[in-house]
């Protein structure tokens, strides 16, 4: 269960979508898609310059380099020919991750004009500069090769 809408930098997102990430047998988290403007369109999803919201609520015990690896990977499948550019960002974005449990949120929060604001366990940790690299973040769940396609469907729903 999350909640059907959320406040973030003074607006209030609405829960586009919801579904489990699994890896082999391992129920890993429940990701929610918050959005200003609900979609079913992840083109238009990812390009919206609108707060935006990936909410992870983890579901097993992770390093964080479990995440941070798990995400690069996203990045590799999803903005390649963007990696020269981002790979500083996604370095940085692993420093602000660390270890979870069963019951932790991780948040990743873009904010048009800032950047994406990284919270884990009801604490920001820090942000991360660029549109480009939230566009390449939201992509490792709604782009052309996501981490998982029914995961992407259930985030879609609009």
């Amino acid at each position: 269960k999350m909640p059907d809408q959320i406040a973030a930098e003074g607006k209030t997102l609405r829960l586009n979508g919801m579904g489990l990430r699994t890896k082999i047998v391992f129920k890993v988290y429940v990701a929610g898609l918050y959005l200003e403007t609900l979609s079913k369109d992840a083109a238009t999803v990812i390009a919206s310059d609108q707060v935006k919201s990936m909410r992870l609520a983890i579901l097993r015990s992770l390093k964080g380099t479990q995440v941070s690896e798990a995400i690069e990977e996203g990045f590799e499948k999803n903005s390649k020919p963007q990696m020269a550019a981002l790979k500083p960002r996604l370095t940085k974005l692993g420093t602000l991750i660390p270890n979870v449990e069963k019951g932790d949120d991780v948040v990743l929060t873009y904010v048009p004009g800032k950047g994406t604001v990284v919270t884990v366990k009801g604490a920001e940790k820090g942000v991360v500069e660029g549109k480009d690299f939230a566009d390449a973040l939201f992509s490792v769940w709604l782009g052309g090769n996501p981490v998982q396609d029914d995961l992407k469907k259930e985030l879609l729903r609009g």
